[in-house]
């Protein structure tokens, strides 16, 4: 069964007449983040830019809410959060900015109103760190980035 959370949430004047966030299907993960801007933004190859949304939330405590790239966006023009996924604590109040970032061969255009991105609302655990002067030993250790190679029948 879903967890169903109620968040709080401003719509700022820049936003008057935006859509707040919203699923776009029944099992869709995120909600589509507008880009609450006077005109347009052209983003050039190889540049970013910082979006605003025009909303700002009020996450609960336990919660965090995670800002990130529409699959779409990527894999069309190669435009992409910047800081995927980039984090809103529970203790922010302020407006939700999307760092969007081009990659793709051509300037990026974002115009009023546009998804720009999508937010996810997770569960957070509060850590306590203990330190040890070992941990425990597994089967990889320190095996790092690519330390299981590419091909699947290779050993």
């Amino acid at each position: 069964m879903t967890e169903r959370l109620e968040i709080e949430i401003t719509r700022l004047s820049a936003a008057a007449d935006l859509p707040l966030p919203k699923r776009m299907s029944e099992g869709a993960s995120g909600a589509d983040l507008h880009a609450a801007l006077d005109g347009s933004v052209t983003i050039e190859s190889g540049a970013f830019a910082l979006i605003p949304t025009g909303i700002a939330i009020a996450v609960p405590r336990g919660y965090e809410a995670q800002v990130r790239s529409r699959s779409g966006l990527a894999a069309r023009n190669g435009v992409f959060v910047l800081n995927s996924p980039g984090t809103i604590d529970a203790d922010y109040r302020g407006e939700i900015g999307v760092i969007l970032a081009n990659l793709g061969p051509q300037p990026f255009t974002v115009e009023r109103g546009d998804r720009v991105a999508q937010i996810v609302v997770s569960r957070v655990s509060e850590v306590k760190w203990v330190e040890r002067e070992e941990l425990a030993r597994t089967e990889r250790q320190d095996g790092g980035f690519g330390h299981t190679g590419v091909n699947h029948d290779r050993e």
